[in-house]
């Protein structure tokens, strides 16, 4: 038998038309007091504080609590005067973390949220507008249809899927269910981001014919462990969902999944999603790259069984072991080329042990772009631009705090109701991610691919279209119609 709430895929389904009401109340309720106070919708805080109460509140609930989930709660609690939200339910699979995240949310907000670790119960809850989708990858795109098929919104953490036909499938159920998704991609809202990218579209380097996406992070070994019972407090089913069952294993859990291929798409797919969509972003390629090449390896770890050296440092809670052996099947090293149909490069190189940096001041995550008359960096939320052989910038971004707020404007997307309003819509982060799936595959397969972006299919490679969905383990299956 299933566990508990596995087989409410129908249900789910009907209780999509009952949140109609809800999505025309925030729109249409909002245009009559944000609107008439500030002029336009969402635009500042002021608005937004003088639009609070039980009736048009952003309810929403965050999937996920542990690690980066938490950066959730933390972003979200501090939009609870400034845009009237309030995270009513915590939720995930392992219960020991419902503490740190209630007192959290308590501490922040004054409200205690509701804790719960079967996710259909929190899309059952019709008070909830929206969700926050914070879970592993291999959960990303069954999540966030199960979402929309119940009415709610969704802002669903990077990489946007797990593979490149799970990320069409997110769009249609978004687009199906008149539901606003948001992909966790945050350059997006960086004020200097935007303003480097405009700097480029606007002509500032020449025109571009190159990109080159940085993820330099020199990443000690996990360690080995031996199968084992899951905590009693961790629903291990559950957790696994769509991936093939195996026995619980430590090293396979918490963060450490990134480098299993069944649940993870290694660092390229980790820290590479942010670096590729600003490298497509700023050359304005609004489609998929015709050809890939990947090549690379897991190097710098023994191969022996000797004993653990002791633990280096923590890196998400997991302690990392220098350079002993490890099980993960992901590269730490790794380097992808793209092609676009004009000759357009983009770049990506993955280097996880360790190296030296690029860039004028040396870039260990960043971008780097090209152009017939000079080049620019983007560092973060900085950026700089140099003249053709010039060593001096003669443009680049202005000081302050200049983060933006992804999660802002979010909310402010939802009370607009524009898929457009979004920095980064769903189709946005499909493009993108769809970058991190292909250097993956080409990788995996061991050769360099042509790619037909209208079908989403390799050229003549059967082994490499067979990577781009994978076998679901019933009943935690991607649906083909949506």
């Amino acid at each position: 038998m299933a566990p508990r709430g596995i087989l409410r895929g129908v249900h789910v389904r009907a209780l999509t038309m009952t949140h109609t009401d809800r999505r025309h109340f925030l729109k249409q309720g909002l245009l009559g007091t944000a609107s008439v106070a500030a002029g336009t919708i969402g635009t500042t805080a002021r608005s937004y504080a003088q639009v609070r109460g039980a009736n048009d509140r952003i309810n929403m609930a965050v999937i996920g609590i542990r690690n980066q989930g938490t950066v959730h709660l933390e972003n979200l609690c501090r939009l609870k005067d400034s845009h009237n939200v309030q995270i009513r339910t915590v939720c995930d699979t392992d219960e020991r973390l419902f503490a740190k995240g209630v007192a959290l949310v308590e501490q922040k907000t004054g409200t205690k949220p509701a804790t719960e670790w079967d996710l259909h119960r929190v899309l059952e809850d019709k008070s909830i507008d929206a969700v926050s989708i914070v879970v592993p990858n291999h959960w990303h795109a069954l999540a966030a249809v199960l979402a929309c098929q119940a009415g709610k919104h969704v802002y669903v953490e990077k990489p946007a899927s797990y593979n490149i036909w799970e990320g069409r499938r997110m769009i249609e159920a978004a687009r199906k269910y008149g539901r606003h998704m948001q992909v966790g991609l945050n350059n997006r809202s960086s004020v200097n981001v935007r303003e480097a990218i405009a700097f480029m579209h606007g002509g500032g380097i020449g025109p571009l014919f190159m990109a080159r996406s940085l993820c330099f992070k020199a990443r000690d070994s996990y360690g080995m462990s031996s199968d084992s019972e899951p905590p009693a407090t961790f629903h291990y089913d559950r957790w696994l969902g769509p991936a093939p069952w195996r026995p619980y294993n430590e090293k396979r859990g918490h963060y450490n999944w990134h480098w299993y291929w069944d649940t993870g798409n290694g660092d390229t797919g980790n820290t590479g999603p942010h670096q590729l969509d600003i490298a497509r972003w700023g050359l304005a390629k609004n489609e998929h790259p015709v050809s890939v090449y990947s090549a690379g390896g897991l190097y710098g770890f023994r191969q022996d069984d000797g004993a653990p050296t002791p633990a280096k440092h923590v890196y998400g809670d997991v302690d990392t072991f220098g350079h002993d052996k490890t099980s993960q099947e992901t590269p730490n090293t790794q380097t992808a080329t793209y092609t676009y149909a004009d000759g357009t490069l983009l770049e990506m190189e993955t280097r996880g042990r360790y190296t030296n940096n690029e860039g004028s001041q040396g870039q260990e995550v960043g971008n780097l772009f090209f152009g017939t008359e000079g080049w620019l960096e983007i560092s973060g939320d900085t950026w700089k631009a140099f003249r053709r052989r010039e060593r001096e910038p003669f443009a680049g971004s202005k000081g302050g705090d200049r983060e933006g707020n992804h999660w802002a404007n979010f909310i402010e997307g939802l009370r607009a109701d524009k898929d457009d309003a979004f920095h980064a819509d769903i189709h946005e982060g499909h493009m993108s991610t769809s970058l991190c799936h292909l250097a993956n595959i080409s990788y995996r397969v061991g050769r360099s691919l042509k790619f037909t972006g209208q079908t989403e299919r390799f050229v003549d490679a059967p082994d490499a279209d067979a990577l781009l969905i994978r076998t679901y383990r019933k009943p935690y299956v991607v649906p083909e119609t949506v």
